[in-house]
């Protein structure tokens, strides 16, 4: 921790108050140095698990926390989704060696706002801190990369649904709660060979080839 001139209190004004939290002491240390080394942060508690982080970060209020994803016991996102609902919750940059997309989403939708790949340089570091402190979102270039990927691939099926006649989306919810085609055709008062039609144009539509795979497509849109 920095010393100064000037009382605590007031140095903490004047810096950026951080806080870790992650489960390998040697990583531990090393951020810990990266952040100390820096005049305008100060690094205020580091902790091994989210439990721990849980009794002293209320207390400590940084205005930043650097969180592990794969902690013991409760991990990094159920960590973040608690800190994120607290009265004041810190700007939380997730920390770790996986890149997968699942992962990715859960993190940011329990409440980070940044998301780094260990071992992060110095540099990345410091700045991400900074970057998420201003209202930023900072990511490494390979993370911001699938989260875009993602929107699109989301946006991709959204706009193959909406491309749909109103009819074609009563098939498919149909279709989605079980249906057979007879039935479908009883239930909306059409021909058998008029429900065969709307399933070709489904199918076309969502480039598609069996009834499973327009069921997905149509649910994955939702």
């Amino acid at each position: 921790m920095k010393t100064g001139s000037n009382s605590y209190g007031e140095n903490r004004i004047n810096r950026i108050t951080i806080s870790i939290v992650e489960d390998d002491s040697r990583i531990r240390w090393g951020l810990t140095a990266i952040l100390e080394d820096e005049d305008d942060f100060e690094c205020v508690g580091s902790f091994a698990s989210a439990e721990e982080a849980f009794q002293h970060l209320p207390a400590l209020n940084p205005q930043v926390v650097l969180m592990d994803v794969n902690l013991p016991g409760i991990n990094g996102i159920e960590c973040t989704r608690r800190l994120a609902s607290s009265p004041k919750p810190p700007q939380i940059i997730m920390l770790t060696v996986r890149q997968d997309s699942e992962i990715i989403f859960d993190a940011l939708a329990a409440g980070a706002s940044g998301y780094l790949l260990k071992p992060p340089s110095a540099r990345e570091l410091v700045d991400a801190v900074r970057d998420v402190f201003a209202g930023g979102a900072p990511m490494t270039a390979s993370i911001a990369r699938r989260v875009v990927q993602s929107f699109k691939q989301v946006r991709a099926k959204t706009s193959e649904t909406e491309s749909l006649s109103p009819r074609e989306i009563q098939v498919l919810e149909l279709l989605v709660k079980g249906f057979a085609y007879k039935e479908v055709a009883a239930d909306l008062g059409i021909s058998y060979s008029t429900v065969q039609r709307h399933i070709e144009s489904i199918y076309r539509k969502l480039h598609v080839h069996s009834r499973t795979h327009a069921v997905s497509k149509y649910l994955g849109a939702q």
